[in-house]
């Protein structure tokens, strides 16, 4: 009976995930256990495991006798997430670069040609797909631990993404800069991909300074 309800838990989580992740639950938002049990048609006990572990992931904060909620966007968190990713991902991405297989290097082309055809069509889930993207060059590298921080680290910063692109031709940006990467990635040009995947990652940082200082104040005022 447990291993039923961990393996629901588990479906749990990706399914609230990805709610959140795609701005159907926005920031501040409650998480409305009775309505979603029943939506989902489960007790709401692997219901709360599940919200207790987006918790640990960052993506909900709990309040007394009020329920899970979804953080908030801010300034300080992209800062904390992208400072780290600049530390971890220009040299994950440089072994990765070195290391892939022929088979590696394949999925590489193929999550970018899907990403390129969801930004073209202007499809929901970019940021998704933009996350496996980076995953993809990062995990031939075979780093396993460092790849599970990075994982992480993708999932916190995936709305913080979404919320870059959403000025006009921000999108069309990025993928440039992804197409950029690619090609460095598969030519084992291994200055050239560190380099590129630090700015590409400190140009984002700057664009949601700005977005994010904007928003504050705003609801400051």
């Amino acid at each position: 009976m447990s291993l039923v309800i961990r393996n629901l838990s588990d479906q749990l989580v990706d399914v609230v995930r990805d709610r959140i992740l795609s701005g159907a639950v926005p920031p501040n938002s409650p998480i409305r256990q009775d309505a979603l049990a029943g939506e989902l048609g489960i007790s709401k006990i692997p219901l709360r495991e599940a919200l207790a572990r987006l918790e640990q992931e960052g993506l909900l904060q709990s309040h007394a006798n009020r329920g899970f909620f979804v953080r908030p966007l801010s300034t300080d968190e992209a800062e904390e997430v992208f400072a780290l990713r600049l530390k971890l991902e220009p040299d994950i991405m440089v072994l990765s670069a070195a290391r892939a297989d022929e088979a590696e290097r394949k999925t590489a082309r193929d999550v970018f040609e899907t990403l390129y055809q969801v930004t073209e069509a202007g499809g929901a889930g970019v940021a998704a797909f933009n996350r496996a993207f980076h995953l993809a060059l990062l995990r031939p590298a075979d780093q396993p631990i460092t790849l599970r921080i990075l994982e992480r680290l993708h999932v916190l910063a995936d709305r913080y993404v979404r919320k870059h692109l959403e000025p006009l031709g921000r999108d069309e940006r990025a993928n440039e800069e992804h197409h950029q990467m690619l090609e460095c990635w598969l030519a084992r040009d291994l200055d050239g991909i560190k380099l590129l995947t630090a700015q590409h990652l400190e140009k984002t940082l700057v664009d949601l300074r700005q977005q994010l200082d904007i928003k504050e104040a705003a609801q400051a005022s």
